[in-house]
């Protein structure tokens, strides 16, 4: 081999791989987000809907509806949060 075809060889091996920009990367799933919405609401409305039934009461279904989509909201907010904080840093 010659010595310029070693030096080529030798310059390609240490090149490295184009990175993709940040505005090329995807955020992230927003499939994830609505799984985490609609999970919080069915599991915790399911919850209250049990305790209605089990204490005689009509209102904790309604609060477990509310306090799930909270929950599966800042569960989508931290998901993406953190993908975010990892591109960046």
């Amino acid at each position: 081999m010659t010595e310029s075809a070693a030096s080529v060889r030798g310059a390609m091996a240490r090149q490295l791989p184009p990175t993709a920009s940040p505005d090329d990367s995807p955020k992230g799933d927003p499939w994830h987000a609505f799984g985490y919405v609609v999970s919080g609401v069915g599991v915790y409305g399911l919850a209250g809907w049990a305790l209605d039934r089990w204490l005689g009461t009509t209102f904790l279904v309604a609060i477990g509806i509310l306090i799930g989509a909270g929950f599966g909201l800042y569960m989508t907010y931290a998901r993406f949060n953190k993908a975010d904080r990892q591109e960046n840093g």
